[in-house]
């Protein structure tokens, strides 16, 4: 028993330390957040509910200034304010703005905040156990070890996670007739939006988020797949 203890702490501490992240994540959302509304974007996201059947979809904007999306682990969904105001710029049509929000919804939809809970408790175990073992065969560089495997699962889950959700908005936008070249537009934007670009001198496989042509790609892939099916 004594041999687990070390995994059960570290369990233990990853699940409390996500379960502090994500209140305070919360608060922070409720004091720097408040609905948007656009009346280009609202016919949008009324097409999108009807496809989901449901009544509305609620969006609200975060106000920072880097362009991002998130679901929030409660399940609601933000644009930042830095992405609305390229929106309003005219660098960002309604249409893709309305294929992030799908993105979004998909992470909800598929369960990626609650998993990634299950995720970082693991990963935090992972750390600690196998830097106790490889810090006793490389003293000194046994922990670093440990710190990049775990970093590279962590990025491999995460890459997973976008992918999934990319798959989920395209198949949404579809069906709610908005069509998938909104979702492909903004990513070729997305490096200029981003302010870097999507390469960068960190490795694709450190990334927790794909390249974009690997992501465009995975897209039309799939409408080929649909294609085959429907014709």
């Amino acid at each position: 028993m004594i041999r687990f203890l070390p995994l059960l702490i570290a369990l233990i501490v990853g699940y409390a330390t996500w379960r502090l992240s994500a209140w305070q994540t919360a608060k922070t959302l409720d004091r720097q957040s408040e609905p948007l509304r656009d009346p280009t974007l609202a016919p949008l996201l009324e097409r999108m509910a009807q496809a989901l059947g449901v009544k509305r979809i609620a969006v609200n904007m975060y106000r920072i200034a880097p362009v991002n999306g998130l679901a929030a682990p409660d399940g609601r969904i933000f644009l930042t304010q830095g992405f609305v105001d390229r929106y309003r710029a005219g660098e960002v049509t309604a249409e893709e703005l309305a294929s992030v929000i799908a993105h979004e919804l998909g992470h909800v939809a598929l369960g990626h905040a609650r998993r990634r809970m299950i995720d970082f408790s693991g990963q935090n175990a992972m750390r600690m156990a196998l830097g106790m073992v490889l810090s006793r065969i490389l003293p000194g560089g046994g922990m670093w070890l440990a710190n990049m495997a775990t970093r590279l699962l962590a990025a491999t889950l995460s890459r997973k996670d976008e992918y999934e959700a990319d798959a989920y908005a395209s198949a949404l936008l579809t069906k709610a007739g908005i069509g998938t070249a909104p979702q492909k537009s903004l990513f070729r934007k997305l490096e200029a939006l981003t302010g870097g670009p999507g390469g960068g001198p960190v490795p694709a496989w450190l990334m927790s988020h794909p390249h974009t042509r690997d992501r465009i790609r995975a897209i039309e892939a799939m409408e080929d797949r649909w294609a085959k099916v429907t014709g």
